[in-house]
C-alpha cells in the first residue's frame, strides 16, 4: 500500500465517527456555500457545486442541509466572505505538510495553523516550499464490499481513470483532474456505490518514518484536521503497516 492510501485510509476511518461526521459536515458546508457563491447553484453547470455536494452525499448529509447551504451561497452566503488558502510546512522528520483551508479570517488561521506545527513538532513554511513534491489527481471510492476487483479496474480504467488500488475495504481510483466527474458518471451509471469524490495531492517520492516519527506526524495531522477551518491536510510521510495499526489501536 503506498504511502498516500495510508493517509486516505486513516480519513476514511476517522471520517466513520460521530464526531468527525459532525466536524466534517462543517467543512462540506462551506464548500458548498462557496461553490454557489462562485459558480452559481445550479450543479449541472457548476463543476465545483457538484463535486461538493457529492462529498456532502458521501458523508452523508441530509439532502435539507445541502439546500440550505447552496441557498445561503447563491444570496451571498449572508456577508460572510470565506477564502481559500494553502500553507505548507514540515512535520517531524522533515516530512512535506500541505494544509487547505477555508477561512473568513486570515489572520486568525494562519496564527492558529502556526501555533499547531509549532506545538506539534513541526514548522510553518514558505509559498512553495513543499508544494512542489505533489501532484494535484481526482480520486474516487467505492466500497469494495461484494465487488471484484478486476471488473472494478476495468470499468474505472476505460472511463479514464488512471489506477485503481485496493485499500482494506475500499477501491481508491485516480484520475486526472478534468476527469473526474467523467469517471464519476460512468462507475455511477455502471452501478458501483462510490462513497467519495475530490480532488487531492498525492505526493511524488514518500519518506519512511520510524515509530516515534510516525506517532508525532499523526499528532500533527490529526489537531490539523481538527481545526475548523482547515479542509485537508495531505503529507509525504510513509509507515508500516505495522506501525499503521499500532496508531490506529
Amino acid at each position: 500500500m503506498s504511502g498516500h492510501s495510508k493517509w486516505s485510509t486513516i480519513k476514511h476511518k476517522k471520517a466513520r465517527t460521530d464526531s468527525q461526521r459532525s466536524k466534517a459536515w462543517t467543512k462540506v458546508v462551506r464548500e458548498l456555500i462557496i461553490a454557489a457563491r462562485d459558480g452559481g447553484g445550479d450543479p449541472e453547470f457548476n463543476a465545483t457545486l457538484r463535486m461538493a455536494v457529492q462529498k456532502a452525499k458521501a458523508c452523508n448529509m441530509p439532502k435539507e442541509n445541502i439546500e440550505r447551504a447552496i441557498k445561503r451561497g447563491s444570496g451571498g452566503a449572508d456577508g460572510i466572505n470565506y477564502e481559500t488558502l494553502t500553507y505548507e510546512g514540515y512535520g517531524a522528520g522533515g516530512v512535506a505538510i500541505i494544509v487547505d483551508v477555508l477561512t473568513d479570517n486570515k489572520n486568525r488561521t494562519v496564527a492558529e495553523v502556526r501555533n499547531i506545527f509549532s506545538k506539534n513538532n513541526g514548522t510553518l513554511g514558505e509559498a512553495g516550499c513543499v508544494s512542489w513534491q505533489f501532484v494535484r489527481k481526482g480520486q474516487i471510492s467505492i466500497s469494495a464490499e461484494g465487488l471484484n476487483e478486476d471488473d472494478v479496474m476495468m470499468a474505472a480504467l476505460e472511463a479514464g481513470a488512471d489506477d485503481v488500488e485496493l485499500v482494506d475495504d475500499t477501491f481508491q481510483i485516480t484520475c486526472e483532474v478534468p476527469a473526474l466527474f467523467i469517471v464519476y458518471k460512468a462507475l455511477e451509471a455502471a452501478g458501483f456505490t462510490l462513497e467519495s469524490s475530490e480532488l487531492t495531492r498525492i505526493p511524488q517520492n514518500t519518506i519512511e518514518v520510524d515509530e516515534r516519527t510516525a506517532a508525532r506526524v499523526m499528532k500533527l495531522y490529526g489537531v490539523l484536521e481538527d481545526n475548523d477551518d482547515v479542509q485537508n491536510v495531505y503529507t509525504n510521510a510513509d509507515f508500516s503497516e505495522e506501525i499503521l495499526a499500532s496508531l490506529m489501536d
